[in-house]
């Protein structure tokens, strides 16, 4: 059984990842977007980082592990 990867942020200024979830990322996409789609832009950023792949979205860094 493969494992759930975790959604993983860190602010441009942060050393370190943290866990965070979709509930949370979808709040932190609003807040950098402003008038942007959150669920949509997590879908994207969710679909993006499947493979390592590390999205930017205003000064929030989005992967998975």
């Amino acid at each position: 059984m493969k494992k759930q990867k975790q959604l993983m942020t860190q602010f441009l200024y942060e050393k370190t990842w943290t866990q965070v979830s979709e509930t949370e990322a979808i709040r932190l996409i609003d807040d950098e977007m402003k008038m942007g789609d959150g669920k949509g832009t997590l879908e994207y950023v969710k679909s993006a980082t499947q493979n390592g792949k590390v999205i930017t979205v205003g000064e929030c860094r989005f992967k998975q592990e």
